[in-house]
């Protein structure tokens, strides 16, 4: 099938690892010049050398704390006109309502929550105004499956998805598709630390924490190329309807009783 995407220049948040660098990968295979960002120069490096070896495609890198003030408007300055935004920078810690500070709570939402609103709001005037662009903000299933003891990343994301149909709702008519991809449990660094910290409180031992995923569809996580892979071909020409809609990708655990 093809996607055509080849020349296209794509931006994505959090791209130095995990479903970030998957999704880089996946441009990259389909002819993408990419421009990488996050918040360790080291990792983004790591990326980028990856990436080249593999594909005859620019990789340009820009490290940067998108929480910080100022930040998005520094990335949008380096980094230029792009054809695709993909939002995915962004981890929000788990806990119930009250062992969430205020603190912890701001400074995770600031990198997430208002850095998918900031940099869509740098980028969709300008695409606006040129007939065409696309933004993907990778958001995650606790949005439309609340967790009370991943509260702050539950309300997050349901904000995100709000947004993003909102947005994406009338941008279309201006040539402009705006989506999202909810991915559920994704077999990425984040989430085996967590899977452990679970295992070692319920089995007291850190390495069976794959026995928690064995109620989980084909008793697993999601490989982030597979998440990957979604957001490649939502990005592509295949998919010029499908705007304003979260597409979730989740082996269908959020549907099981």
């Amino acid at each position: 099938m093809e996607l055509e995407l080849t020349g296209k220049n794509v931006l994505i948040t959090g791209g130095s690892k995990g479903i970030g660098l998957a999704v880089a990968k996946g441009f990259a295979a389909e002819g993408c010049n990419l421009h990488l960002t996050s918040r360790t120069a080291e990792d983004l490096q790591a990326a980028k050398g990856i990436i080249e070896q593999a594909h005859d495609v620019k990789v340009q890198i820009h490290p940067m704390d998108l929480a910080q003030p100022g930040a998005a408007e520094n990335l949008r300055q380096a980094a230029g006109e792009v054809d695709i935004l993909i939002n995915n920078a962004g981890a929000i810690p788990g806990g119930d309502v009250l062992s969430v500070d205020e603190g912890r709570w701001r400074e995770a939402w600031d990198l997430k929550v208002f850095g998918y609103i900031n940099m869509t709001r740098l980028y969709l005037d300008a695409m606006t105004t040129r007939g065409d662009g696309i933004i993907i903000n990778v958001t995650g299933t606790a949005g439309e499956n609340p967790d009370p003891n991943y509260v702050a990343g539950s309300a997050g994301n349901a904000s995100l998805m709000a947004f993003t149909r909102a947005i994406g709702s009338t941008s279309i008519d201006s040539g402009v598709r705006v989506l999202a991809v909810n991915p559920g449990p994704v077999e990425t660094d984040r989430i085996t630390a967590l899977l452990k910290t679970w295992a070692e409180a319920e089995f007291g031992d850190r390495e069976r924490w794959r026995e928690l995923t064995k109620k989980w569809p084909m008793g697993r996580a999601a490989k982030a190329e597979e998440c990957a892979d979604l957001v490649v071909f939502a990005a592509s020409a295949r998919a010029s309807y499908i705007s304003g809609v979260v597409l979730t990708i989740d082996g269908g655990l959020g549907a099981r009783p």
